[in-house]
């Protein structure tokens, strides 16, 4: 069969060559069609339920809104863990699934529950919103609109047409307003006159709300037809509202224009916002799903630079947070990083094969890219720096296929053969050998492709291109390649008849230094097996010793330098939202003096305001007593001296001098990196168990734990706030009750709702709110309002008793527990998994209330079950490549010897750590090691096959001198294989960005960074399993004909007794001589 199809493909040549350059041509087209983003796009199966109701406490949150929905959630099928958060005027759910399921089944089911759990909620609940996340639902583009002097206004009205104007791009799927106040219309009632005409609020309140309905009237039917009957009733306007009566005397008709003012303007101020310290709002631009990312920021940019013109005098626009631009340089320089390996990949080939066979041989790398881009882009996948740090890693792998099957056929014509006799023979000498390797590689990354969680989601693009781009490596290899061969063939060639056993009959006086001191060194290991194993057995447990007496520790992810920070600010006590502005507004302005920094935008929110800060909470994990955030983009490090740690460190410094707040400076987290390093959940059906152990434990690692800081956690910020304790009895007396004290109570506050309109000029509906004047409003109000009753005009405070309470700011559930958290993050230089060794270590030490349950989560716990998942995918692929190399050699013993190699190969990953001082990357390294088996594979693979071979060719020949043979054979593609893959990714491991294409060659870049470890793990993993493939392998393949007679062949060689010599051709003692099997 292989050789029909070898054969059917050099016959037809012209069809196989217009096959490949079809493959060119697609792919090409697929590369510019595919979307581009800086990270790939995660889908994790979580969907997060916000449910609104105003004026509601967490309390009641807690029991009205989020137990009916974790009731009705928890029976839903494939849910992994459920989470809550109970806040003022709102609750969130956030429910997270299993990987693997249907995202459009989990969300129908989702919102199932909260259908069948909305009965539960109060009468006056808003509609449950459901929404389906991804980390990767960041915005392309932040567009500001800045005006120091000018009205709100009229920046608003700038942000709102700007916004519609972008929304009409294609490829823009929202463009959100940040840092505008909402508008409403406010009715300000006039108490005196109120009083005047002795009107009740309720009273009020009750006429404007019966007259601001939708009427259905219905239609009439006559004999001219049928007639509708509309009465309109729903207020459109200002003096819709005005005309209203609320009294009638008489004659006399009060209108609300009697006894209140109506105005439509913007609702209480909850928060501040700047772009680099001027008063802002921005536009943030969301991309949809599958468009480039590039080409969004783009056509965003030429539609706002289009409204510049029309902008007001005094309003200025800047563009910050363009991740596009961080997309595009990461792929020019990743891209400039692949052509820079390219060419290193070339000048290795090209000395030792010469020009035609390299080129020939350089021809499966754009092939093999173009291939594998084909299948990414039918299968929906992005462009991203995952898919191409696929391709370098496997710049190396996909030539090994060609290097084996050029060599043999260039070996084949030195040795007399045509070319289209030695390009037929050597691809289907190889055929077997290629495939399989080919195969025990995939088999490496396939168990990849099952990572679970946001980890395996990220990381998941690596296997799938290699998968590509390893199966277009071997259709070039077994199939092109050939035919190129014997298409381009040479203008003369000088042959003359080789021996049948020409490759079995090396001279030794025509060998190389390099070869000879090889051969040397080969024909001692194989004389002595027993002796070679032991070193090479004590060598490993060195490396392995070492290691663990060094105590690196292990890291989940490395984060690179960054190019984006965030600065928390954070203070307890009642601070309104005033107050809180003013203490952000002076950190703002110390971080804007910080050189390095290009913008910076700045957000504050307190009090009331919090409420639209609880999704950021909610899903990042911050702090009840935030009171403001910073977002730092720092300009490019090509521009500026010093890294972007040391901006960050200088931000600190800088900032230290502001007491009364707590100021947390972060590097922004990649997608697997979300949170703090360390983080302490605590869980227990009883709230109140949970405060006394938090605080013990918070006041251990403050005071005990070294290393650690911005140690922040969920506990209730000091802080009182006001109920209102109502005496039903006494109230009954006078004609109230609970609800009259609450309206009454809403109108020194908010407002109370009394509908909605929605004006010509606006999107959205603008609520309808009535409430008394500024003056009129406020704590020491609530003592002197009076509500009308039958007795006429009463205090509230006649049987409303005021009291002071702590504030309770949120509750957090997890499992349907309530929980309270601890997270902490890492000085320089501390890995997280030492502290986290030593605090468990004190917590086991401890005893505490047996109803609370702690735990590490976020990044812990997701390192534990990546090391988890990959110790699993390891031994799974060792099993899956065992059984594909039993299924090649028929032979149980040689499959073991690859295995074994692939084994011992960690060993080399181990010892570059120890040598460059590195912890082990529970993602990268992991992953790194994993790769490694795929590769070792290979040149054992073939080394192993070309020895079996060899014996069946030559059935009496000595087994030691067969397999010396064949290690001096294999000996140049086993290093070209080594050396293409290491040159290629050396680079990237000594942490240097090299870009021909532009000229570049960067030393600690932002690309170079983040795969440091695994390049690291593959290029000393690899150098490494090289030396074992050349001498350990071949050892251990002698081994049974030294064992074989039992202990008379190990006494032997225990003795250092040497076999008689074989000498081969220029006298040279070349390999000692074993017994024949």
């Amino acid at each position: 069969m292989k050789d029909r199809i070898i054969d059917l493909s050099l016959e037809r040549r012209r069809s196989t060559l217009l096959a490949m350059i079809g493959i060119v041509i697609f792919g090409i087209v697929a590369r510019v069609s595919i979307p581009v983003e800086s990270e790939p796009r995660i889908e994790i199966p979580f969907y997060v339920i916000t449910v609104v109701h105003e004026g509601i406490s967490p309390e009641d949150a807690r029991r009205l809104l989020i137990l009916p929905l974790e009731i009705e959630l928890k029976a839903v099928e494939g849910v992994r863990e459920i989470t809550g958060t109970g806040a003022e005027n709102m609750a969130m759910v956030g429910v997270e699934f299993t990987t693997g399921i249907d995202l459009d089944v989990a969300l129908s089911d989702v919102r199932e529950a909260v259908n069948r759990a909305k009965p539960e909620f109060p009468s006056t609940t808003e509609e449950p919103i459901v929404e389906e996340t991804a980390t990767t639902d960041y915005p392309v583009l932040q567009i500001n609109l800045v005006g120091r002097n000018t009205p709100e206004e009229t920046l608003y009205a700038s942000a709102r047409r700007l916004r519609d104007r972008i929304e009409t791009v294609g490829q823009v799927q929202l463009a959100a307003l940040q840092g505008h106040r909402e508008e409403f219309m406010e009715i300000l009632i006039r108490p005196e006159q109120l009083a005047t005409y002795r009107m009740s609020v309720e009273e009020l309140y009750g006429a404007l709300t019966r007259n601001n309905r939708l009427i259905a009237a219905g239609a009439m039917d006559s004999a001219q037809g049928s007639v509708s009957v509309k009465v309109p009733s729903v207020i459109e306007s200002t003096d819709d509202l005005l005309d209203i009566p609320v009294r009638i005397e008489g004659d006399t008709v009060v209108t609300l224009n009697d006894v209140a003012s109506v105005r439509r303007t913007f609702k209480d101020r909850a928060s501040y916002s700047h772009a680099n310290g001027e008063r802002s709002i921005s536009v943030f631009v969301y991309r949809r799903s599958g468009a480039n990312s590039i080409e969004t920021a783009t056509a965003v940019r030429e539609v706002a630079d289009g409204f510049r013109d029309r902008l007001p005098a005094g309003v200025n626009m800047f563009y910050s947070q363009d991740t596009s631009q961080f997309a595009a340089k990461q792929i020019v320089e990743l891209q400039g990083n692949i052509v820079t390996a390219l060419v290193l990949v070339m000048l290795v080939i090209f000395p030792a094969m010469g020009l035609r066979s390299s080129l020939l041989v350089a021809g499966a790398i754009p092939v093999s890219f173009l291939f594998a881009l084909i299948f990414l882009w039918l299968f929906g996948h992005s462009f991203n720096f995952m898919v191409m740090f696929g391709m370098l890693l496997g710049l190396g792998m996909l030539i090994d296929g060609a290097i084996v099957v050029t060599e043999d056929a260039e070996r084949r014509i030195t040795e007399g053969e045509t070319e289209l006799e030695a390009y037929g023979a050597a691809a289907k000498r190889m055929f077997l050998p290629v495939l399989a390797s080919t195969a025990t590689t995939l088999a490496a990354f396939v168990p990849l492709m099952f990572w679970p969680g946001v980890a395996g989601a990220f990381m998941g693009y690596l296997p799938i291109t290699l998968l590509w781009v390893l199966i277009g490596a071997l259709l070039y290899a077994l199939i092109f390649a050939p035919v190129l061969g014997t298409t381009f063939r040479r203008r003369s060639r000088v042959s003359a008849p080789a021996a049948a056993d020409g490759m079995w009959d090396l001279d030794w006086a025509r060998l190389g230094r390099f070869a000879r001191g090889y051969g040397r060194l080969l024909s001692l290991a194989v004389s002595r097996p027993l002796v070679t194993v032991a070193i090479v057995i004590a060598l490993v447990l060195g490396i392995f010793t070492m290691h663990g007496s060094r105590d690196l520790g292990v890291l989940f992810f490395n984060e690179n330098d960054p190019t984006y920070a965030q600065v928390f600010v954070r203070a307890r006590g009642n601070l309104d939202v005033e107050e809180a502005y003013r203490l952000v507004a002076e950190v703002e302005a110390a971080v804007l003096e910080v050189p390095g920094i290009r913008n910076l935008n700045m957000f504050t929110t307190t009090g009331a305001g919090q409420a639209q800060g609880q999704r950021m909470q909610y899903q990042g994990g911050s702090s009840a007593d935030r009171i403001g955030a910073m977002f730092i983009e720092m300009v490019e490090s090509s521009q500026r001296d010093t890294t972007g740690m040391e901006v960050l460190e200088e931000v600190r410094r800088r900032t230290e001098r502001f007491g009364g707040v707590i100021i947390e400076v972060r590097p922004f987290e990649s997608q697997i990196t979300a949170g703090k390093p360390i983080a302490l959940q605590f869980s227990s059906n009883e709230r109140e168990r949970l405060v006394p152990v938090v605080e013990r434990v918070r006041e251990y690692i403050v005071n005990e734990v070294e290393g650690l800081r911005d140690i922040e956690d969920t506990l209730p910020v000091p802080g009182i706030e006001w109920q209102l304790e109502v005496d039903r009895a006494l109230a009954g007396l006078y004609g109230a009750d609970v609800s009259t004290v609450g309206l009454a109570t809403q109108l020194v506050t908010n407002g109370a709702k009394l509908g909605e309109y929605r004006p010509d000029d606006a999107d959205d509906a603008l609520d309808i709110r009535i409430r008394y004047p500024t003056e009129d409003r406020g704590v020491n109000e609530l003592d002197d309002l009076r509500i009308v009753t039958r007795n006429g005009p009463v205090p509230l405070s006649n049987f409303v008793t005021r009291r002071a309470t702590p504030r309770l700011d949120t509750i957090q559930r997890a499992d349907q527990e309530d929980i309270h958290m601890i997270r902490a993050g890492v000085a320089p230089g501390v890995l997280p998994d030492a502290k986290i060794r030593e605090i468990q270590s004190w917590l086991d030490s401890q005893t505490f209330d047996s109803e609370v349950d702690i735990r590490f989560r976020g990044t812990t716990e997701e390192q534990e079950e990546s090391i988890d998942f990959l110790s699993k995918a390891f031994s799974f692929a060792l099993l899956l490549m065992f059984a594909l190399l039993v299924t090649q050699f028929n032979n149980i013993y040689q499959s073991f010897l690859i295995m074994l190699a692939i084994v011992l190969s960690t060993a080399g990953v181990f010892l570059g750590l120890v040598i460059t001082n590195q912890p082990f990357s529970a993602i990268l390294s992991g992953v790194g090691v994993v790769s490694l088996a795929g590769i070792v594979v290979n040149n054992n693979i073939v080394l192993i096959d070309t020895y079996n071979v060899g014996r069946r060719e030559f059935p009496g020949r000595d087994i030691a001198e067969l397999i010396v043979l064949t290690g001096l054979q294999r000996l140049r593609p086993v290093l070209l294989t080594t050396v293409t893959t290491v040159i290629g990714l050396l680079p990237l491991a000594s942490h240097q960005s090299v870009d021909f294409i532009n000229r570049k060659w960067v030393s600690g870049g932002e690309l170079s960074g983040y795969w440091v470890p695994l390049a690291q793990a593959v290029v000393s993993g690899l150098t490494f399993a090289t030396i074992l493939t050349l001498i350990l392998t071949p050892a251990l393949l002698v081994l049974p004909s030294r064992l074989k007679g039992s202990f008379p062949g190990v006494l032997t060689e225990l003795r250092n007794r040497a076999p008689r010599p074989v000498r081969l051709r220029g006298g040279k003692s070349y390999a000692n001589r074993s017994p024949g099997v």
